[in-house]
Parts: structure tokens; C-alpha cells; sequence
């Protein structure tokens, strides 16, 4: 038996996002975010499910955060909801969205757990998607805006912000393959979106600072670590195009003020990008205080005759293969060599990571769920990370994903990743068993190894 005991101050956490727990989607003055329209097109969500109630967080926030209290939980990410507090994006203020999250953060601090709050998780105001959405460069200002408002209200509540989650995500899935709102397949058009997402994350960092000097303000970044498929040749350039889109695109601009070889080389994204970029990249490369990272699993990578970017991401396939829920390899080993990569590549920054866990199939027998998948996933993510703090990689927290069962975009309600159960019917909790473990986790702050 091996015993790995993290460092003092390490903070052990759980992570939700507003659209996937809240509910109360039309209450209180909120406005219809793109996430609440899409969710009732039919054929968009898996199961038919939409976000309307889910976890109804909103209405039963006290008694989650006991449970999160009681089992021991340091830390919560959660994120706000830009259409509870500017119902059109802009412009007028929702009174009562601002008093929710005040009573939730300090329900958080009553329970003394440290918020870490989300400015944007993709739940975008409609009233500004049909102004032109993230091909609008005045959305920038227009979150930049919503941002002052909202930071300058918890700004003594709250000391851990992160401008924006995933936005990678908000690029590719939903303005590239279609499958997030608004749904679009545009790959040349949409060449704009990660600048102007980019512009929006230094916009907002610069009105936080101008706040007050004692924020903590971040992004979150998705990683999938990717491998060539094969070690021929073609397999391998093609893992370092794909390298530009899946690790460098979103850090480079940050932490490097420019954009990687690959985009620098594209004539159309620079054509898109070109009339503002120098001063832009001042805003974009604003200090951070940390990165979140959040990751699952990893890519192979194949060459591909696919003129736009020339590789092809595939699955991983082989005997013994270890699968969740959502079909993702398990692939610990892909957690180490991420926080090397971001080491090694961006100087060293401080880390949290914001999101890692698994969706298994949970099955409620005796009133329990036993869920050792999920723990054995957790574990052996986290016995990676011990390995790179070791390494002197700068880890100073790690959120699971997610604190309880959630709407899980596209897949709806059908998907569980969280540490606690949720009946949907009755919206009774059960904690699981890794919910327990989880706990044990936090308060020794060790992990023993068998």
C-alpha cells in the first residue's frame, strides 16, 4: 500500500454549470437563453429531455449545499447564468437573478465552501444570438458589460472567477459540427469565433481588474490530449496540425499574444481577424492568475485529405478497452502527459482543474448506488495528477464533474457524471458511493494506493 498525500491548501471541489442543474428557466424575470429554444427542437436532445427543471436547483440551492457541506466538499464551481441577470443580453438588469446568486454564495460561505464562479457556460442570451451571436464582434462588449455588472456585485463574496468555459466547445460543436446551439455548420464563417470568444475573455479580465486588484481571475480550457494513430509519418504531422486546434488554440493568444502556426498560415482566418488583432491580442494576453483545465480522454489522430484542416480525429480501439458512459476511452495516462504538455509549452502556470469524471449507467438497488467505476476513474486520474505535482507541475485544486446528475446537453438527462444521484420525478438525492469516497478524499487529503 502506497499513500499520496497532496499538498497543504489543497483544495478538493465539485463542479456544476446553471443550465444543466437550475431549471426555473422562465421565472423570476429570466430571459430564454439559446440553450432553453434548442433543447425543445425536437430530434436535438437524445432522450427528449430539455433543461426547464433538471436538478430545479434553483428552488432547492439550501439543501444542496448542506449535502455538499456535510460531505465535506472544500470547493464549488458553479456558473451564472447571463439571462437571469441581462434577460436581453444587455441593457436592462433582473434584480432577482443577482439576489439568487448572492443567497447562493452565501449559503456557500455559511457552509464554508469556497465559490468559484463561471461567467459564461455556454447558456448565451437568445436576444443576442439573433444579433449575430459569437460572429458579432460587439458581443465581446456586450459580455464585458454583463461581467462588470455581476463581479461588482459579488466582488466581496467572491474571489475565483473564470471568464469563460470551454469555449473551444462553443466553436467547434455548435458553429462547426452542429451539434450545440445554434446548431451551425459554417467552418470557413465561423473562423471569427475564437477571436472574438478570445476578445471577450481579456475584455472581461480587464473590467475585473479594474474592479479590484484581489480577484483571482482564469479560463477553463477542454483538453483532449492527442496521439498520431499510427507512427507513420503522415499520422504524426497531422497530431501536430490537430495540437493547434485542440491544446494551442485557446492558450497560445492567451499566454503567448498570438495564434498558433496553423491559423497564422490560414489566408481566411487571418482575413477575419486581421483589422483588429494587434490590439486585441493586448486585451487577450492580459495576465491570468491561474488556467482550468478541464479533461476526459484523449484523441488518436489520422492524416486525412480533408482540405480545412488535414487530420482526422478517431476513437481508440483495442482488447480490454475501458469505456464510460458517454463511450469515452478511460485514459488516466492522458491527464499526466496534458499537464507536461502545458508545463513544458506555457512556462508553468498555476492550475486548478475545473472538471474531470465519468458518466456510468447508475443503478439504484436498496436505496444505494455502488458505483466503483466511477471511483476507479476518479482514482486513477488522480494518482496522474499526483504524479505531475510531483513532477512540479503547479496543481492547486481539481473539481470532480459533477457534483450531482445533470442535463447533459445533447444527451439530456440520460448521461449521470455526478458524485450524488438525482431522481428526476421525485428529485430526491442519494449520495453514491463515490460521493462517499469522494468525501473521505477531501477531508484526509491522501489517497492510499492498493
Amino acid at each position: 500500500m502506497q499513500k499520496i498525500t497532496f499538498p497543504d491548501k489543497f483544495l478538493w471541489g465539485t463542479a456544476t454549470s446553471s443550465y444543466q442543474i437550475e431549471g426555473a428557466y422562465n421565472e423570476d424575470g429570466k430571459g430564454l437563453s439559446i440553450w432553453d429554444v434548442f433543447s425543445h427542437e425536437k430530434g436535438r436532445i437524445a432522450d427528449g429531455t430539455n433543461g426547464d427543471v433538471t436538478c430545479d436547483h434553483y428552488h432547492r440551492y439550501k439543501e444542496d449545499i448542506a449535502l455538499m457541506k456535510e460531505l465535506g466538499y472544500k470547493a464549488y464551481r458553479f456558473s451564472i447564468s447571463w439571462p437571469r441577470i441581462f434577460p436581453e443580453g444587455k441593457g436592462k438588469v433582473n434584480q432577482k437573478g443577482i439576489d439568487f446568486y448572492k443567497s447562493l454564495v452565501d449559503e456557500l460561505l455559511n457552509a464554508n465552501i469556497i465559490p468559484f464562479v463561471t461567467l459564461y457556460h455556454w447558456d448565451l442570451p437568445l436576444s443576442l444570438q439573433k444579433k449575430g451571436g459569437w460572429y458579432n464582434r460587439e458581443l465581446a462588449f456586450y459580455f464585458a458589460d454583463y461581467v462588470q455588472k455581476i463581479v461588482s456585485e459579488l466582488k466581496d463574496k467572491v474571489k475565483y472567477w473564470i471568464t469563460l468555459n470551454e469555449p473551444i466547445v462553443v466553436y467547434l460543436l455548435a458553429h462547426v459540427l452542429g451539434e450545440h446551439p445554434p446548431a451551425h455548420r459554417k467552418p470557413i464563417k465561423s473562423l471569427i469565433i475564437p477571436h472574438h470568444l478570445l476578445l471577450a475573455h481579456g475584455l472581461a479580465i480587464e473590467r475585473i481588474r479594474s474592479i479590484s486588484s484581489e480577484l483571482k481571475v482564469g479560463i477553463t480550457n477542454a483538453f483532449m490530449m492527442t496521439y498520431p494513430a499510427t507512427n507513420d509519418e503522415e499520422d504524426i504531422k497531422a497530431t501536430e496540425v490537430a495540437k493547434d486546434y485542440t491544446f494551442r488554440l485557446f492558450m497560445d493568444p492567451i499566454y503567448k499574444a498570438k495564434y498558433p502556426q496553423t491559423f497564422e498560415k490560414n489566408k481566411f482566418f487571418m482575413w477575419k481577424v486581421e483589422k483588429h488583432l494587434e490590439e486585441d491580442l493586448k486585451k487577450i494576453s492580459l495576465k491570468t492568475d491561474f488556467l482550468g483545465v478541464n479533461y476526459y480522454t484523449r484523441l488518436l489522430i489520422r492524416h486525412s485529405k480533408n482540405p480545412l484542416t488535414g487530420f482526422m480525429p478517431i476513437q481508440a480501439k483495442y482488447p480490454g478497452i475501458k469505456l464510460t458512459d458517454m463511450g469515452w476511452e478511460v485514459y488516466p495516462r492522458g491527464f499526466y502527459d496534458l499537464f507536461t504538455a502545458i508545463k513544458n509549452e506555457y512556462n508553468n502556470p498555476l492550475i486548478y482543474v475545473t472538471e474531470n469524471g465519468a458518466a456510468y449507467k447508475d443503478e439504484v438497488v436498496d436505496g444505494k448506488i455502488v458505483d466503483k467505476e466511477r471511483i476507479e476513474y476518479i482514482k486513477s486520474h488522480i494518482i496522474e495528477m499526483a504524479r505531475a505535482i510531483k513532477d512540479g507541475v503547479d496543481i492547486r485544486g481539481y473539481f470532480v464533474w459533477s457534483f450531482m446528475d445533470n442535463f447533459e446537453w445533447t444527451s439530456g438527462l440520460s448521461k449521470r457524471f455526478g458524485l450524488v444521484y438525482v431522481n428526476y420525478s421525485t428529485q430526491k438525492r442519494i449520495v453514491k458511493e463515490s460521493g462517499r469516497w469522494y468525501s473521505e478524499l477531501c477531508r484526509n487529503n491522501y489517497l492510499i494506493m492498493e
